[in-house]
């Protein structure tokens, strides 16, 4: 699906773990707007509750596809309310590509192909490592040096494949969602 009205209505918001991308898309949803949740941790969650393999720290391929899947099938969801309104997506379908990069591992041609013919607004905003927010969790458990590493490899991940990377800075999760209405 090319970039046409619709898909221009489509936003992510990347960056590394810890960052405080899940804060702001729920205060964006707290204000009215459409988000779709991070794929991972539910993914995780769903993988600890079954005993499965998905696991990042236990199957990164399986895991990678996975949140692979489930980033598809979001986008898709989501083409018919962005018709209407705009829709705030906590990590994109680039972001698995990102993952596996990150993870040396190679990309399945057909993920490619499928990551440029699903197309966001052109404009992502990437939420720069903030040290003095960061914490791990049961589904988080980089390290500080890993959160600053998926950023640099997502922020290169966007542009490779043709979108502007805008870095929203650190500030209130308030101020934030002031610079992403702002400039989208």
């Amino acid at each position: 699906m090319k970039n046409n009205n619709i898909t221009k209505k489509l936003y992510v918001i990347t960056g590394g773990p810890g960052a405080g991308k899940t804060t702001l898309i729920n205060e964006l949803n707290r204000l009215g707007f459409t988000t779709a949740p991070e794929e991972g941790r539910r993914i995780i969650k769903e993988q600890l509750l079954s005993n499965g393999d998905g696991l990042p720290w236990i199957n990164k391929e399986i895991f990678a596809g996975l949140m692979f899947d489930a980033s598809v099938k979001t986008f898709n969801e989501m083409i018919p309310i962005s018709g209407i309104q705009p829709v705030f997506f906590d990590r994109g379908i680039l972001d698995t590509i990102g993952y596996l990069r990150l993870e040396e591992i190679p990309v399945p041609r057909q993920m490619e192909i499928t990551a440029r013919e699903m197309e966001y607004n052109k404009n992502v905003f990437i939420l720069p490592p903030w040290k003095e927010i960061y914490e791990n969790d049961s589904e988080r458990k980089q390290t500080q040096e890993v959160a600053e590493h998926t950023f640099e490899c997502m922020y290169e991940i966007y542009r490779e494949y043709g979108y502007n990377v805008i870095e929203i800075p650190r500030v209130t999760v308030e101020q934030r969602v002031r610079f992403v209405l702002n400039t989208m």
